[in-house]
């Protein structure tokens, strides 16, 4: 695309994309607006794939928290980064939001994630992992609008896609918007996307890190030919930028994390899934007069009175195990009685009168034999009783 067509592309938009009665909806908050609804779209499709539970109320509450988050997170930024004192003599300026800060909202989003972790449960590394995932999408677009706006213009150059920015003098100009649309945005989403979709994800806050280096190394890299805001300007040598500064601290945070998160080695985990129901379809309500708390009542009553069953169950084989060991027991005794009492008779008939000893012998065998039939109908009774 050479000189010419950039630039028409350039003059082809207005910077409001429509009026809703007095009030203007500029292409720059809907690329905010749009970035994180479809960031939303990406973080429930990623915790399917990861098997992870994360639900509409948790997504919802995430969507708030990061409008709130990176707005006002990326203007204070912005106020305290770049304003270079001048707020400070007008604070009714800082919500005019005519400035925002990536790093800033960088930060405005780590608290919505800390919050949305918090109130649902959720690690706030796998959160944070599902968030950076998603966030080249926006940035996307919000590159895309800071094109549109005719802002953050690059230096000079005579290449044939430069452009003429409206406020950037009679020069053609890089269009590092696009640049960075184009590094930060689709590059940084293909190489997220296709770390996202392994079979096992990375380990937790693996991400996380991934996404802070390569932002930060696409980001120095565009500052180079990016003109610095003009109340700053260079810091040093007439190359150094506060974007590449910020940018260098995040890159080592993102170190940091990255050989934190493969040490650690942690498994990505969702929010703590329902135990006993899944959520009902929009359409279908609890039967009238029934609550979750009764049901959830119902099933304890039914897993105690399977556990007393298994129990009993168990007792009445041990007691079963018992009687056939008795039995058994009897019946040898039963035979070596019988064995001696034949005995006995063939003394008697050999020796008369018979011996008061072998009469003895006669009746203890009896009562051995009486007392084992005995124990052993004991144990029946009390099977019986256990089963009603």
């Amino acid at each position: 695309m050479d000189l010419v067509l950039l630039n028409e592309l350039y003059q082809m938009f207005d910077p409001v994309a429509f009026w809703v009665g007095p009030f203007a909806v500029r292409w720059y908050g809907l690329g905010y607006i749009v970035g994180i609804l479809l960031g939303g779209v990406v973080i429930k499709s990623l915790a399917k794939r990861w098997k992870i539970y994360f639900s509409v109320d948790a997504l919802l509450t995430l969507y708030i928290a990061s409008i709130v988050g990176i707005i006002f997170g990326a203007r204070i930024g912005y106020v305290l980064i770049y304003g270079a004192g001048y707020y400070f003599e007008y604070p009714a300026e800082i919500l005019n939001f005519s400035g925002m800060s990536f790093h800033g909202g960088v930060m405005g989003m780590a608290l919505a994630i800390l919050v949305t972790s918090r109130i649902f449960k959720m690690p706030f590394a796998s959160l944070a992992d599902l968030v950076v995932i998603a966030a080249p999408i926006g940035i996307f677009l919000v590159r895309c609008a800071n094109f549109i706006n005719g802002e953050l213009w690059g230096t000079a150059t005579d290449l044939p896609w430069g452009v003429v920015f409206d406020r950037g003098g009679d020069i053609a100009r890089h269009p590092t918007q696009l640049y960075e649309a184009l590094l930060e945005g689709v590059v940084l989403f293909v190489i997220m996307m296709v770390l996202a979709r392994r079979k096992t994800p990375l380990g937790r806050g693996s991400y996380l890190g991934i996404f802070f280096i390569a932002y930060s190394v696409f980001r120095i890299a565009v500052e180079f030919v990016r003109v610095p805001d003009a109340q700053i300007g260079y810091l040093a040598g007439g190359w150094l930028t506060m974007g590449m500064v910020l940018s260098a601290i995040l890159l080592l945070v993102g170190v940091a994390i990255l050989l934190y998160a493969t040490k650690a080695n942690r498994p990505q985990v969702g929010l703590p899934e329902p135990e006993d129901f899944e959520d009902l379809p929009e359409d279908e309500d609890l039967p009238e007069g029934k609550d979750l708390s009764e049901d959830e009542d119902l099933e304890t009553k039914k897993d105690e009175a399977k556990r007393k069953k298994d129990e009993a169950e168990a007792r009445r084989e041990k007691v079963k195990a018992r009687r056939k060991k008795n039995a058994a027991e009897a019946g040898r005794e039963r035979d070596e009685a019988e064995a001696k009492r034949e005995k006995v008779k063939s003394r008697r008939v050999n020796e008369k009168p018979r011996r008061k000893n072998d009469k003895l012998d006669d009746e203890d065998a009896k009562a051995v034999i009486d007392n084992k039939e005995s124990k052993a109908q004991g144990e029946e009774s009390s099977i019986k009783d256990e089963e009603l």
